[in-house]
């Protein structure tokens, strides 16, 4: 699996509520549950007008239908990052 951020712009959702947020929250994971695991949810960070999601996923393509299914999906515009966690590495690095 490999890890993807959404980057979804969204005017007004770092405004929204509590529960307006997990009624998308909601959303989401209808469409994860569609996705029989190609697609799973890490975690997501909620700026003024754009939202972060972190995914892990078998490719670019079932993000892309995930976000299809669900309701941010068809709000606002998005862009896709692949990204490999790289703590080993930096680890590795960092000895003295």
């Amino acid at each position: 699996m490999k890890r993807y951020v959404i980057e979804r712009d969204l005017p007004g959702v770092g405004g929204m509520s509590r529960e307006q947020l997990k009624g998308a929250a909601a959303t989401s994971n209808a469409a994860q549950a569609k996705l029989a695991g190609k697609a799973q949810w890490v975690q997501s960070y909620v700026a003024d007008n754009k939202t972060f999601c972190v995914y892990v996923a078998e490719d670019e393509k079932a993000v892309q239908e995930h976000a299809r299914l669900s309701i941010a999906g068809a709000i606002g515009s998005r862009t896709f990052y692949r990204y490999e966690r790289s703590t080993s590495v930096m680890a590795e690095s960092c000895r003295p």
